[in-house]
Parts: C-alpha cells; structure tokens; sequence
C-alpha cells in the first residue's frame, strides 16, 4: 500500500512530463520553416559564432601577448645583457653589477616601464631583483620559469600565482614576462629575467583588437543568418503558396467529387422516373388511339356492315349518306391521329435560333388555341445546344397548354433573358393558379426531369394571382 503510491506520482509526473513534450512538439510543427529556422538557427549560428569568437580572440590574444613580450624581451636583453657578467663562472652579482642595474631599472624609460624584474639563477636562486630583500632566496622553479630555462619566452597578461596576486593584482595591468638569458659565444641559457611590464597602452590595444574581432565574427554570423533567413523565408514561402494552391486544388477536387455524386444520384432518379414517365406515355398514347381513332375506325366498320349495304331495299340515297357518314367518322380519326402525331414530332428546330424557337412555340399555340400570347425577348439571346433548343421548345409549349388549361388562357405572356449567366425563360398567365403536388401531370413532371438532367432549374410558381413556370439553363455548362 505503502510503495504503491510513490510509484502512482511518479507514472502521473512522467506522463505530465510525457504531454509537456507533446504539446512542445505540436507547437514547434504548426511553426512555419521560416520561424523554425530563425529559431534553431539562430541558437545554432549563436553558438557557432561564441566558439568561433572565442577561439579567434584567444589567438589573437596570445599572439599580442607574444609579439608584445618578445619586443620588451628584446629591448631590455639589449639593455641588461652587457652589464652581467659571465654567469656560467660567477654565480652571484657583485656589487657594482648590482648598483648598475639598480640605476638602469631605476631611471629613464625602462625604470618607469618595469613595475618589478627579478634575475633567477638556474637553482631558483634570485641573483637581482628590484626589491632588495628577494635577492639570495630561493624558491622552487614555476612552469614559467622552467620553460624559460628551456630558451622560450614566457609571457603572460594580468595572471598572477597566488604568492603574486594579492600584491600584483590590484595595481595596474601588468604584462609578465621570462626571458631567458644566453651566452653570447655558446647561446646556452644561463639566467632567466623575470620582469612585469606597465601595461597600459598594451591593454587598450589588446581591447581594442579584441572588440574588433568579436564584432567582425559577430557581423560576419549575421550576414550569414541574414542571408540564411532570406533563402529560407523565400522557399518557405513558396512551399507555403504551394501548400495554399495544393489545399485549394483539393477542397476544389473534393467539391468536385461532391457533385459529381450528386449528379450521379440525380441522373439515376432521373433516369428511373424517365423510364416510369415513358411508360405512362406509352399508356396516355395507347389510350388516347384506343379512345379516339380506334374508336372512330370501328364505328366506321360497323356502319359498313349495315344492312343498307347488304340489301337491296334500300335506295342510293340512304346509301350515299351512310358512306357520307363513314367517310366523316374516318376524317375525324384521321384528324385525331394527325394531331396525336403533331404532339410527338417536333419541327425543324435544332438549325434554328433561340428567338425563333420561342416565336415558333407561340404561334403554333395561338394557331391551335385561338388565344393571343404576349412575348418578350431581352436584348440578344446566346446559342444553346440542340437539347436545350428541344427542352425551350417543349417548355413553351407544354407551359401555354398548362396555361390554356387551368389558367382559362387569360393574360398568356412568354419571356426570356439572361440573368447571372444563366438563360432563363418564362410562361405565365393570370389564371386562378393550381396546386403542383396534385395538378402536376405528365406533361410537366416530364419537363422537370428533361431540364434537370442537362444541368438546368425548374420552378413552378403558382397562386390565386396567376401562374409561373421559369427555367434556368446554364451557357458555360452547354459550351
């Protein structure tokens, strides 16, 4: 019981670890490359620029150092060298040597340029120093020192060994330096000089070329960030347009698909309820050949099989007027056929413009009616396509009859235009209006499905004030 709850804090801390992660990573992917170059980069090309500076100015250091130090060690090994006497015979100074250097260190420039020199024998012994009371002591031999006897010159800024620091440390910047001490004839190291040098001029110098080298690296890391920056804000940029461009294509795509499935579930009901409305005008047909011309065809029949053609009681005269019966009822059959024809074939329509198509469907309809029909046409009216010719024909013509019908063929008007785009024709008339779901038989369930499935919009508007049907066919679907 006891040791099962530390671990329960630790699986809920490591899963708060666990989401803090996450969300960090989530955040970084919704940046943009620009930004995440910026960012990564920048610490990137930071840290570059901290490694690279500080390795320069150390070498530049170094080399000011040395450069700085093997001059004063030149310049005061010109100096002292011919006052020594040959140190590989005397091992210490005599007095007068002393009193020489004490008056060479002690005026002129090189007095006000030395803070402190110290001569070491090779045993750590002190031969000379400014401060009288190091001479004869001896002291265990420093790095510094030892280097110095193996001929290099040593030179160090401002770096003190704890016996030096805190009586160096607080004065002014001071240059150390060991310069080894030849023979002149064998070039052998026969003492060391240890001498800090006022190092005012040499400090502004060093700071100087120092700032200068960290803001050339400094300037050099931003040219390259900047230039960096450029290149990758311009390819994230364009990845970016063409993300926008490739995101656009596929929602364009997927609406695309969209409508295609509606289309493709539309042209489906429209075919199935095509197939049913052929069938029922099939039936009507049927019906309207049984009911009129066939009915017709054998009352003729039956009055030729009547007794005044098979006796001979019967005088010419009433033969002549049953044949001129006979010939009436077969006229008004083929009257009737001829007219169940004209409702099928359609004129020559497909060569002809707009206009006269809507003209034509007018005054076959005033013609046939006896009614006067009042069109319009706005301005110039563009070119369809041979089924959509076919479906304005049928329009006018179905929605005039519609009109004649129920509307009693009061205030019959026909128009047509372009609205948004799109060509649209109307019928109206001021009839007392009917109800679609009820009234709307074969003939306009028929246009409906005919105009849907190329693309266009059916309406029926109807009321106590009139009646309107109006079409809509797209151009630039038809082109």
């Amino acid at each position: 019981m006891y040791s099962y709850r530390p671990v329960c804090r630790l699986k809920g801390g490591q899963g708060f670890k666990i989401r803090i992660v996450q969300n960090l990573v989530r955040r970084w992917s919704e940046l943009s490359l620009a930004l995440q170059f910026v960012v990564a980069g920048g610490f990137g090309l930071l840290a570059v620029m901290l490694v690279v500076g500080a390795w320069v100015t150390a070498q530049i250091r170094e080399g000011v150092i040395r450069n700085s130090a093997a001059t004063t060690a030149l310049y005061v090994d010109s100096v002292i060298a011919p006052l020594l006497p040959d140190l590989r015979k005397d091992q210490e100074l005599s007095d007068s040597v002393k009193r020489a250097l004490d008056e060479t260190l002690g005026q002129g420039a090189l007095g006000k340029r030395l803070e402190s020199f110290i001569l070491w024998r090779r045993d750590g012994t002190i031969l000379y120093a400014k401060e009288a009371a190091l001479i004869g002591r001896r002291f265990d031999p420093s790095d510094n020192l030892r280097s110095a006897f193996e001929g290099n010159v040593v030179a160090e800024f401002n770096t003190f060994d704890n016996d030096e620091g805190e009586e160096k440390a607080s004065r002014l910047p001071l240059l150390e330096i060991y310069n080894p001490v030849r023979e002149p004839w064998s070039g052998e190291v026969v003492a060391v000089t240890e001498l800090y040098e006022i190092a005012d001029d040499f400090q502004a110098t060093l700071a100087s070329a120092l700032w200068s080298s960290w803001l050339i690296v400094a300037g050099a890391t931003l040219a390259a960030f900047l230039l960096l920056s450029g290149i990758v804000l311009r390819g994230s940029r364009t990845i970016d347009d063409q993300r926008g461009a490739l995101r656009r294509q596929v929602s364009e795509l997927q609406g695309l698909v969209t409508q295609n499935s509606a289309l493709r579930l539309r042209v489906q009901r429209a075919s199935r309820r095509a197939t049913a409305l052929n069938e029922r005008y099939l039936r009507r047909i049927g019906a309207d050949l049984h009911d009129g011309p066939a009915q017709l065809v054998a009352l003729a029949a039956l009055r030729m099989d009547s007794p005044i053609f098979s006796g001979d009681g019967h005088s010419g005269e009433s033969r002549s007027t049953e044949v001129a019966m006979i010939r009436k009822t077969l006229e008004d059959a083929l009257r009737e056929i001829r007219g169940i024809c004209t409702g099928l074939v359609l004129p020559q329509i497909e060569t002809a413009a707009a206009t006269d198509i809507l003209r034509l469907a007018v005054n076959e309809h005033e013609q046939r009616t006896g009614t006067s029909v009042t069109l319009t046409l706005a301005g110039q009216l563009p070119e369809p396509g041979a089924s959509e010719k076919i479906s304005i024909y049928r329009f006018v013509q179905e929605g005039l009859n519609n009109a004649y019908r129920h509307g009693r063929g009061k205030d019959q008007a026909v128009s047509a235009g372009m609205k948004g785009g799109r060509l649209c024709v109307e019928v109206s008339d001021a009839g007392p209006g009917f109800d679609p779901a009820r009234v709307e038989g074969l003939g306009l369930a028929g246009l409906r499905e005919r105009v849907e499935s190329i693309g266009g919009q059916f309406e029926t508007l109807t009321g106590p004030q009139g009646t309107r049907l109006v079409i809509r066919l797209s151009i630039e679907e038809q082109a």
